[in-house]
């Protein structure tokens, strides 16, 4: 018979109690609430993004498309000028539309060219002399801060314009030597730099590669050589209408409509450079220009008084507190400061003024300081194969 009170196997149950279960994982404690804050805080961000940009596609559509032709043309001419934003236009516009708000005014009743006699350089007085403008700026320059409606600028004016020239990024152009930030160069200058402003046009994508701004586009002289003339046509020359500005050997500011390196040659231009609208040419206000659909971006122009003295503007741009300048703008201040011939330079993220700060106005004496404030969308001034500079007086 089958012993249904059979002893159980004590080895086997031995064993069984010797064998350790298998632990479950504990879950620490936090970790999934951690990964679900962080995943929900991405989740937020994005939505908050896609309604900015929803809002702003909405705002920019109703601009675009509204009822006000002002805001439309401000608004297209602030994105087209700049090189990075120049394809949003296109997406609310037809092309027929932009070429209207871009063509503007056409009125060609202003001079091509300056006629340097109605310039007469005054050197006959001393610089720290005690009864002029200069009394107080012995190195012969001073700086003055304007507000507009829409911006914040800032005019310095050069005494004897055989002090400014061209400054030049290198020897030789090439897209395999990058150009200068105006703050590298002002470091490596010597003391006898004492100011240094933006200049003309120069290759530009819109990326940040580093051939961006390492070659000029148009005729560049630079100290009595002529060191360049690349890309013409280039983009930023094209749709400005083209402009040259530039001293000769008196120390005269040429502003023309165009030029050409017989042309220059035969005007003995000392330094000069590519870019435009021209402003004023012979006390004559560029009509062209002046009524010109041009959108509120930085600024930078280069004028010249009937007594020789030369007029920098910068204007400050794409910053809460200054949306930036229009042609009309630059035009209005140069006229102001008694401007007889002035010419746009390159703007936007490339308006940048620095000033060796002698007498220590605007900071510790003797340190360069930059005057205007640059784009919040950028970190640093760009790279320029070409700027003007201004040495003290000799």
């Amino acid at each position: 018979m089958r012993n249904k009170n059979k002893t159980p196997d004590l080895d086997l149950y031995d064993e069984e109690l010797r064998s350790p279960k298998p632990k479950k994982k504990k879950k620490k404690k936090g970790s999934g609430l951690v990964g679900r804050i962080i995943r929900r805080f991405f989740l937020v961000l994005f939505t908050v993004i896609i309604l900015i940009l929803a809002g702003l596609v909405l705002v920019m559509n109703l601009v675009f498309n509204g009822p006000s032709p002002a805001a439309r043309s401000v608004l297209t001419m602030s994105l087209l000028e700049p090189s990075a934003t120049k394809w949003i236009p296109g997406l609310f516009l037809e092309p027929e539309v932009l070429d209207s708000i871009r063509n503007g005014v056409t009125d060609n009743s202003i001079d091509e060219i300056t006629d340097t006699n109605l310039v007469n350089i005054d050197r006959s007085g001393i610089i720290s002399g005690s009864n002029d403008e200069w009394a107080n700026h012995p190195d012969g320059v001073y700086i003055k801060s304007y507000q507009g409606s829409t911006f914040n600028a800032h005019i310095m004016v050069v005494r004897d314009p055989k002090n400014v020239f061209m400054g030049t990024s290198t020897e030789r152009y090439s897209t395999e030597i990058p150009g200068k930030r105006l703050n590298e160069v002002m470091a490596e200058a010597d003391e006898s730099i004492i100011a240094a402003v933006n200049a003309g046009a120069f290759n530009d994508d819109g990326t940040a590669n580093s051939y961006v701004g390492s070659v000029p586009a148009g005729i560049v002289y630079s100290q009595g050589t002529f060191r360049c003339n690349q890309y013409r046509g280039n983009i930023p020359i094209a749709e400005t209408g083209g402009g040259f500005v530039g001293f000769d050997v008196n120390d005269k500011l040429v502003v023309a409509k165009s030029m050409t390196e017989d042309e220059a040659a035969r005007l003995q231009i000392r330094d000069g450079c590519e870019f435009g609208p021209p402003l004023i040419i012979n006390g004559e206000v560029n009509q062209e220009a002046y009524n010109k659909a041009s959108g509120w971006n930085p600024r930078t122009a280069i004028g010249q008084r009937a007594d020789g003295a030369v007029i920098f503007l910068c204007i400050d741009g794409r910053q809460a507190g200054s949306a930036g300048g229009t042609y009309r703008d630059v035009t209005d201040i140069m006229m102001e400061y008694g401007a007889v011939n002035a010419c746009n330079l390159d703007g936007g993220s490339s308006s940048v003024m620095l000033y060796r700060d002698t007498q220590g106005l605007f900071g510790e004496a003797g340190q360069v300081q930059m005057i205007n404030s640059y784009s919040v969308l950028q970190s640093k001034p760009r790279r320029m194969p070409n700027y003007w500079l201004v040495r003290s007086p000799q």
